[in-house]
């Protein structure tokens, strides 16, 4: 079992930056690829990032590409995602996930944090 706590999200302004982090426990979290989806209210889960259990491999949405940025910690096996130039639409509740791969889709997951709030006012 993999336990994977998300922290900081909240309330931001369109073009601001924020950073949520994301720590993973428990059997083999280090060598588990990590990444963040997102779920708005009426939508569909989206892949927001994910980064291979060395760091060495990145992936990014659509969404995030150019704004967002990925990170890992391998000591603490704590990943963060930076987001900067925020928008509006990128108001969600942002999930964490643990899974043997970086790939893009959520069934390649198979832990899954609660979820943390991400709002961005315009």
């Amino acid at each position: 079992q993999v336990q994977l706590d998300e922290s900081g999200g909240g309330l931001v302004q369109a073009g601001g930056s924020m950073t949520l982090s994301c720590a993973a426990s428990g059997r083999a979290a280090s060598n588990d690829a990590l990444g963040w989806f997102r779920q708005a209210p009426g939508k569909e889960r989206e892949f927001v990032a994910c980064i291979s259990w060395d760091g060495k491999i990145t992936e990014y949405g659509d969404s995030a590409k150019g704004r967002f940025a990925i990170s890992r910690d391998i000591a603490k096996n704590i990943i963060s995602l930076q987001m900067n130039n925020m928008r509006p639409e990128d108001t969600a509740v942002y999930y964490c996930a643990a899974g043997d791969y970086a790939v893009t889709v959520a069934w390649g997951f198979d832990y899954w944090g609660q979820g943390i709030q991400v709002t961005v006012s315009s």
